[in-house]
């Protein structure tokens, strides 16, 4: 390794150092502060900061789904509150009534 990469590994392993002493001493205003930077960040990309500004702008074509009804959908039943009750049916299983050969 040359000395200019030596030097630049000691700086970083400081300053990392420094800033692992920083985090364990105020880790909750350090995450409070990432929260912030991370909501302005946030902010800043729904409110069209990724965007391209100026120049020729592209036409945009804006995806379309169709759906093709074959005609006029079916009257829904009328709805019954007291419908008829039906006898239930033949069990074949663990039936004390049935009679067994």
């Amino acid at each position: 390794m040359q000395s200019w990469q030596i030097k630049a590994l000691e700086v970083e392993d400081t300053a990392l150092r420094h800033l692992d002493g920083y985090v364990h001493d105020h880790a909750l205003y350090f995450l409070i502060g990432i929260i912030y930077l991370l909501l302005a960040l946030l902010i800043w990309i729904l409110c069209g900061g990724l965007r391209r500004k100026g120049g020729k702008s592209l036409s945009h074509v804006r995806p379309a789904i169709i759906i093709h009804l074959s005609g006029p959908p079916p009257p829904p039943e009328p709805f019954n509150p007291f419908p008829v009750l039906h006898d239930p049916p033949d069990c074949d299983y663990d039936c004390d009534d049935v009679d067994r050969d």
